[in-house]
C-alpha cells in the first residue's frame, strides 16, 4: 500500500486547519463584541415605532385592554409607564397560562419588538373621564426608560377585533 502525503504534507494540513479555526475563532468573537453589551449601547439610541394599537370597547366605560406593537430598529429599551388624559390610571401586566401579574417595566429588544396582545403581555385601562365609544381614539403616553414618552392615539374597536383577521 502506497503512502500518500507523509509528515510535510501532514504539517501542511494540519497548519491550514489551526489556521482556518483561528480566523473562525476571531471572527465569532468580532461578532460577540460589535454585538454590543447587554444593554444594547452598542447599537445606539432605541428608535421607537408603535403599530397596530387598539383597545376592545369595554363594558359600559369599565375597564379595558390596551393591545400594540412597539418596533425597535435601534438599541435596547423598556416600557416604563402609560398614561393617558382620559383615564385615571393604566398599568402593565404580563399573562401566562395560569396567571396575570402586574409588573412595573417591559423590554423593548435591541432590534426586535414589544408586543402586546391578547394572552400576553398587555394594558389594563381604568377610571375613564367619559365612557369610550366605538370609534372614538384614546391617547395612550408611553414613557420609556431611555427613548422618553411617546404619545399615541388608539381607536376602540368592537369587542371581538382582531389585528389581520378584520
Amino acid at each position: 500500500m502506497k503512502r500518500t502525503g507523509g509528515p510535510v504534507a501532514f504539517r501542511r494540513a494540519a497548519l491550514a486547519g489551526a489556521v482556518l479555526a483561528t480566523a473562525l475563532g476571531g471572527g465569532a468573537i468580532l461578532v460577540a463584541c460589535g454585538a454590543g453589551g447587554q444593554d444594547g449601547a452598542a447599537d445606539g439610541p432605541a428608535r421607537l415605532t408603535v403599530a397596530d394599537s387598539y383597545i376592545p370597547l369595554p363594558p359600559a366605560g369599565g375597564m379595558a385592554a390596551g393591545y400594540l406593537t412597539v418596533r425597535n430598529d435601534g438599541g435596547r429599551d423598556e416600557l416604563v409607564g402609560v398614561s393617558s388624559p382620559g383615564a385615571g390610571s393604566i398599568t402593565m401586566h404580563r399573562s401566562t397560562a395560569s396567571s396575570m401579574e402586574q409588573v412595573a417595566r417591559l423590554d423593548v429588544p435591541a432590534h426586535g419588538a414589544l408586543q402586546l396582545a391578547r394572552g400576553g403581555n398587555h394594558l389594563m385601562i381604568m377610571g375613564w373621564q367619559k365612557a369610550p365609544a366605538l370609534g372614538d381614539e384614546v391617547e395612550l403616553d408611553l414613557t420609556f426608560a431611555k427613548a422618553g414618552t411617546i404619545s399615541v392615539k388608539v381607536p376602540v374597536k368592537e369587542l371581538t377585533y382582531r389585528p389581520g383577521q378584520q
